[in-house]
């Protein structure tokens, strides 16, 4: 988990090819275990990136476990990232929903921005990639539902995430049976929006992760809700087949494949699955905007549907997950013989013929 992603504790995980400014440390927020920060007590380091540290610490005031993200110094430095940073954090705390962790507080103290978050305990989708490889469609569109839901929510606050991955949508355990477990969707505090804005982004670089980020995002182009469309496509897509859609050798290349190379068919991986599943992502996966669903939601459940439809070929069988039912089979072995049965060896005759 980086400390873009969720406030829980990390796991081991495959790195994702990350953006550009995460090569950046977060320098003196890197080593401030022990110490208190605007009312919190920092106790453990539980993930980092290029711009942030996050550490699970106690809020002294209330006596509960929080998780706190310290972002890089020189981000407070900058008085339009400051004013973007208060106004989003605003923002974020403003939606409840939930499958978004919630944010208590935002502000700047000793020189450094800070937001305190609920911590939760669990692993993130990442890390579950990795220990359990590719999902069933049903599992994959059950945790997809609940991310695209945060989606739409953040979307209706004018809020677009442009950063959705793995690494930031967090599993805890759920409530029930019929939804064993919750998503949570992470990294409101700070959308990339205010990197790229004020000037902790260069010309010709984009904000988001590579394997996931939209065509708009890398030419520089406006982006709204439709950007995260296409990352939740790309994270859904690895959730199905165990990879993003576009994989190359470098990150140009993979660059290029985002704005111009069509992606593969899903079924061309996972042949269990309906045909009409190709045609949901290959709308989900559109270069424009504008041929995407309008909805994140719109986009699963329209997943959802297409996935119950029938695989050509494909043998009747038991519901996935479920163990035959057994059956008692009498095999019909035709009509009766009127004849009568044969003598008991007893009745035979002793000399036959006479």
């Amino acid at each position: 988990m980086s400390a873009e992603g969720a406030p829980g504790r990390p796991e081991e995980s495959r790195p994702e090819k990350s953006r550009p400014e995460e090569s950046r440390p977060a320098s003196d927020t890197s080593a401030l275990r022990g110490r208190r920060i605007a009312g919190y007590q920092l106790r453990e380091e539980i993930g980092r990136g290029g711009m942030a540290v996050v550490y699970r610490a106690e809020d002294l005031r209330l006596g509960r476990t929080v998780a706190v993200k310290l972002l890089a110094p020189e981000l407070a430095r900058n008085d339009t990232f400051r004013q973007r940073f208060v106004h989003e954090s605003r923002v974020a705390a403003a939606i409840d929903h939930p499958h978004i962790v919630p944010v208590f507080e935002a502000g700047e103290t000793e020189g450094v921005l800070y937001i305190a978050m609920r911590y939760v305990e669990g692993r993130d989708l990442r890390a579950l990639l990795d220990r359990d490889g590719r999902l069933p469609l049903e599992t994959a569109c059950r945790i997809a539902l609940q991310v695209a839901s945060a989606l739409d929510a953040a979307h209706a606050h004018d809020l677009v995430h442009r950063d959705v991955k793995p690494g930031n949508i967090l599993i805890a355990e759920g409530t029930d049976a019929d939804r064993p477990e919750h998503a949570y969707l992470t990294d409101f505090g700070l959308t990339k929006k205010s990197l790229s804005l004020t000037g902790f982004t260069s010309v010709g670089q984009f904000v988001g992760t590579l394997d996931y980020v939209a065509p708009e995002q890398i030419s520089g182009r406006p982006v709204d809700g439709r950007c995260d469309v296409y990352s939740l496509a790309c994270v859904i897509f690895e959730m199905l087949t165990g990879a993003p859609p576009f994989r190359r050798d470098d990150d140009m290349a993979l660059l290029w494949a985002h704005q111009y190379d069509p992606p593969p068919t899903l079924t061309s991986l996972r042949p269990d699955l309906p045909p009409a599943v190709d045609t949901v992502f290959a709308q989900s996966l559109a270069k424009a905007p504008e041929d995407r669903y309008d909805t994140c939601r719109g986009f699963v459940a329209a997943l959802r549907a297409a996935g119950r439809t029938p695989v050509p070929g494909a043998t009747t069988g038991p519901p996935e997950g479920h163990a035959p039912t057994r059956v008692d089979v009498r095999v019909d072995q035709g009509p009766r013989s009127t004849a009568p049965p044969p003598p008991p060896r007893w009745a035979t005759p002793v000399f036959p013929g006479r």
